[in-house]
């Protein structure tokens, strides 16, 4: 069984057992957190988008909190000398699903 939710501005895919990352959640590691906003939950060949999905509900722990990798951006313009280099590490969390339905 898989469910589509919305967490923190993506749409993610999960499963049961599987732990995947997303932008940081308020929680200690441990707690339970629930995902209200599921946008299609299926299994097998049956899906439910939409309206047939409103009461689904996706459980999962937290497992860690974490900094992902740093990206840069990097802003040029030839032949005027100026550059500009800013990095940034997203805050991320960790959580192992629980349930799925």
């Amino acid at each position: 069984m898989y469910a589509i939710i919305s967490t923190g501005g993506k749409q993610l895919t999960v499963r049961n057992e599987e732990i995947v990352a997303v932008e940081r959640l308020a929680g200690e590691v441990g707690s339970k957190v629930t995902f209200d906003k599921v946008l299609a939950i299926g299994e097998g060949a049956g899906l439910k988008v939409g309206a047939e999905a409103a009461g689904a509900k996706v459980e999962a722990e937290i497992v860690e909190h974490f900094r992902g990798p740093k990206l840069i951006a990097f802003k040029m313009k030839r032949r005027k000398g100026y550059r500009l280099r800013k990095g940034h590490r997203q805050e991320l969390t960790k959580v192992k699903i629980v349930s799925v339905g």
